[in-house]
């Protein structure tokens, strides 16, 4: 099988294209043909170590010391599955599936394996393989931390970094909660922000959003601090009295495939919009690296699989 493959931690210059070996389904697998994947920015900070010191240390300890003991990258995909293990009961040949695993990676392949039971949901009829591997991975995280904050009907909430991946989902989930939803964002992005349900937008080029009259109950930060540090420094000054700030990088999120199931519902009834930078082919995988990395992207970049 075609493969890109991780041959150290630096620049997108060190994946590579190559020929790999056809994984085979252990029993409580799935082999599954990926039609599509996605570009995450977990995937360029494993590719790069683009980690601070400490973290650095701990990832090359977890992940490998000069590379990822796992070269095959990439944490979500799409596509349908081609052979099951002797225990597999949840699936069957043939199941069109999308799913988002950040431990196991491999989606950056025509091939992988990923257990059963891990979070893999059949993939709506009327999503097509490029939208449903733009669902998993800002779709997750946001319904995470927004649980963890207790997002309700009524709340006013906040999302900084709102046209990312996290943000735009965030963005279309607390709306569907019945929260009230002001995003932050680059003045370019504006719009699509707006159009998926923010009521207020803030351009952070030219306003302060601490500086308004306007009080929150949840700041959620959807960039990471390594990111957003600076801009949110003076945040507790915006929330409402009990309010909190919760940012993508607090601790490690739980996901639950009951809710992966309940994006693609979401997403299939037209509840929530796939938000979709730009589309490259797998040859391409140096390129999407690089512009994910430049830190400006519009939702999702999603890589096609040949």
């Amino acid at each position: 099988m075609i493969a890109a493959v991780c041959t150290r931690y630096g620049p997108p210059e060190v994946l590579r294209l190559v020929e790999l070996e056809t994984p085979v389904p252990r029993k409580n697998e799935v082999r599954i043909r990926i039609a599509a994947t996605a570009v995450t920015s977990s995937d360029t900070y494993v590719r790069g170590l683009l980690l601070t010191p400490a973290y650095r240390m701990m990832a090359r300890l977890a992940l490998g010391w000069t590379a990822p003991r796992r070269p095959v990258l990439g944490m979500v995909l799409s596509g349908v599955v081609d052979s099951v293990g002797a225990q597999v009961r949840l699936f069957k040949a043939g199941d069109r599936v999308f799913g988002f695993n950040p431990y196991r990676f491999g989606a950056y392949a025509q091939y992988v394996c990923w257990p059963e039971d891990g979070l893999l949901a059949v993939r709506p009829v009327n999503l097509g393989d490029e939208e449903a591997a733009a669902l998993p991975y800002g779709g997750l995280l946001a319904y995470h931390f927004l649980r963890k904050a207790g997002v309700l009907a009524g709340r006013r909430i906040l999302v900084f970094g709102a046209s990312g991946a996290v943000g735009t989902s965030a963005v279309q989930i607390a709306r569907h909660l019945g929260a009230e939803v002001t995003g932050v964002c680059g003045g370019a992005n504006a719009d699509l922000v707006a159009s998926l349900g923010a009521e207020r937008v803030v351009d952070y080029g030219v306003e302060d959003f601490t500086e308004r009259a306007e009080r929150y109950d949840l700041i959620f930060d959807a960039v990471g601090r390594r990111k957003s540090a600076a801009a949110l420094r003076s945040c507790r000054r915006a929330l409402a009295p009990g309010g909190a700030c919760v940012s993508v990088d607090d601790g490690k999120p739980k996901l639950r495939r009951e809710d992966l199931v309940s994006l693609g519902e979401l997403a299939a009834a037209g509840r929530i919009k796939p938000v979709i930078d730009r589309t490259y082919a797998l040859a391409d995988i140096v390129e999407a690296h690089r512009y994910v990395e430049e830190g400006h992207k519009r939702g999702n970049v999603i890589v096609r699989v040949p």
